[in-house]
């Protein structure tokens, strides 16, 4: 019994970790935000609420393809942005980075010829490179000038942008302007589908969950990953350890780019469920969203690679049951009210989820002392009894004495 899994012991070592402690919290966000957009959908048109949240909750399960492809992109950029977290820094360039690594993708697809063995592999080691390459600047300027990671991740998701719609445009073989987009990838270059009938969805997703458990091992298995985090907690104290503090924040920017221009090459080199051709990118000047979606997944996962890996499945699939509320008369952009809200307690959801547990040890507390309380009278009655007894037999013996 003293093994048993679920013995008292076992379970309070369960409740009391960091890793419940954060699953319990990211529930909590989760009931609030659906809780939120539930009554939004029944002030906006209350006879369809319950049909439309239905879809919300269910609907994705219909549709598991398209959400395991939409989910694979801010799967790559939620742990781009976790990664970055670990080490102290908030990487909200992931946009700029998803952008220029869809564009190098894109760069080796149409302008490389190569075999259809190793070409769409190129393409994704592409993409890598472009990211990383675009990750590295904020984190030189982080480590050499102290400049704010922030502002130059701002300011280089535009760069970014700008740059890739310029250089698409200026390509002839990249760009069609009849239809504003970019050509048809060959199918070389296409990542291998997963064969699921009219979805999108490809090995991108398996990779990516590889990529998350490796994160997994590297932070919490290696020495590099402890220098990383403990460069991250307090940057002062482990360059005092002999830790190289500017070295560890370039390579961090570095593989958080290199893992959000991952998401980009993931989410061009899709494969097409329309035969002859494939995705496309149109240079419309607009930040991708997937960067920024990839910040709510990392807070929703609390920068675990692991969480991560659940709540950018679970962000898809509310997205693509969201969708659906449409044939209800809602309008799709419903879904984004809930996930702002989810988001929005995932900030503090820690804090919350403390405060409950607290409120929940003093209701404890309370009740084990009333149980004391209603068994004192009964345990002062024996020792009232057990005095008098005691008072008896005295008073026999010195009788008998006497």
């Amino acid at each position: 019994m003293k093994n048993n899994l679920f013995s008292k012991s076992n379970m309070k070592k369960i409740t009391h970790s960091k890793g419940f402690s954060s699953f319990t919290a990211a529930l909590l966000a989760i009931a609030i935000g659906l809780i939120f957009g539930f009554i939004v959908m029944l002030v906006a048109q209350p006879g369809n609420a319950l049909q439309g949240f239905g879809r919300v909750l269910f609907g994705g399960f219909s549709r598991i393809g398209d959400v395991f492809y939409f989910a694979t992109p801010i799967l790559m950029t939620g742990l781009s942005v976790g990664f970055a977290f670990k080490m102290g820094l908030f990487n909200i360039g992931a946009s700029g980075q998803y952008t220029m690594g869809m564009y190098f993708a894109l760069y080796a697809g149409l302008m490389f010829d190569l075999p259809g063995s190793i070409h769409w592999i190129v393409c994704i080691l592409a993409g890598l490179i472009g990211g990383m390459l675009w990750g590295i600047i904020p984190g030189f300027f982080k480590a050499i000038s102290n400049v704010n990671e922030v502002i130059t991740c701002i300011m280089f998701n535009y760069i970014g942008m700008y740059l890739v719609d310029m250089w698409i445009q200026g390509n002839g073989t990249m760009y069609i302007s009849s239809k504003t987009r970019t050509a048809y990838l060959p199918a070389s270059a296409q990542i291998p589908s997963l064969g699921v009938k009219n979805s999108n969805v490809n090995v991108g997703i398996i990779i990516g969950i590889v990529i998350a458990i490796l994160l997994y091992i590297i932070l919490n298995k290696t020495v590099f990953g402890y220098e990383l985090r403990a460069t991250g907690f307090n940057k002062h104290a482990s360059k005092y350890a002999g830790m190289n503090d500017k070295r560890n924040m370039i390579l961090t920017m570095a593989i958080a780019g290199a893992l959000s221009g991952l998401g980009g090459a993931f989410a061009i080199l899709a494969p097409s469920s329309i035969p002859g051709s494939s995705m496309t990118y149109e240079p419309i000047s607009i930040i991708a969203a997937n960067g920024f979606n990839g910040i709510a997944v990392a807070l929703l996962g609390s920068s675990h690679p692991i969480g991560i890996i659940f709540s950018a499945v679970f962000i898809s699939h509310i997205q693509r049951g969201g969708t659906l509320t449409a044939l209800y008369g809602f309008k799709p952009e419903i879904i984004d009210i809930v996930i702002a809200v989810i988001i929005y307690f995932s900030a503090f959801s820690l804090l919350m989820n403390a405060a409950f547990g607290r409120f929940i040890k003093r209701h404890r507390k309370r009740s084990e002392s009333r149980e004391v309380d209603a068994d004192t009278p009964i345990a002062a009655d024996g020792q009232e009894s057990a005095r008098m007894v005691s008072v008896g037999q005295n008073k026999e013996k010195v009788g008998e004495e006497a």
